[in-house]
């Protein structure tokens, strides 16, 4: 396992911390964000898209539950903070997404941490203040 802790200190420094990672990225990887609302979840997978070269907006899909983006490779955006049961996430088909051909990135993954491949990317983000963040990214 990898780990390493990072501290950003602006939305822009995430967003570009997002697009780094996202420059060794391979057809197949999973993300899992873990953290409280407003820590910068979504901020960081709008860089990793940016880094995936997708044009698209990149908006949290809260209430549409998953966002299919175009890039260097097909990106699913799923945000699963509005389901409470695991059932929910199984009858959303997440085997097409977490074991896809695409990058997956999954918002309040600790929901779905059952379902998970072993083989993935966790990140932790922690707030500090206004605009620090503490990114802690590990790699199974």
């Amino acid at each position: 396992m990898f780990k390493d802790k990072i501290i950003t200190r602006s939305p822009e420094e995430t967003k570009k911390l997002g697009e780094k990672l996202a420059e060794s990225f391979s057809p197949g990887e999973v993300v899992a964000l873990f953290g409280p609302l407003g820590s910068g979840k979504t901020c960081l997978t709008q860089g990793i898209c940016s880094g995936l070269e997708v044009k698209d907006f990149v908006v949290s899909p809260s209430f549409v539950l998953i966002n299919e983006y175009e890039g260097k490779f097909k990106v699913y955006h799923i945000d699963l903070f509005r389901l409470e049961r695991l059932s929910e996430i199984i009858n959303l088909g997440y085997e097409e997404y977490f074991f896809g051909e695409g990058i997956c990135i999954i918002e309040w993954a600790e929901k779905a941490i059952k379902l998970l491949p072993e083989k993935r990317m966790e990140i932790y983000l922690k707030i500090l203040s206004e605009n620090e963040r503490k990114i802690t990214i590990c790699k199974f």
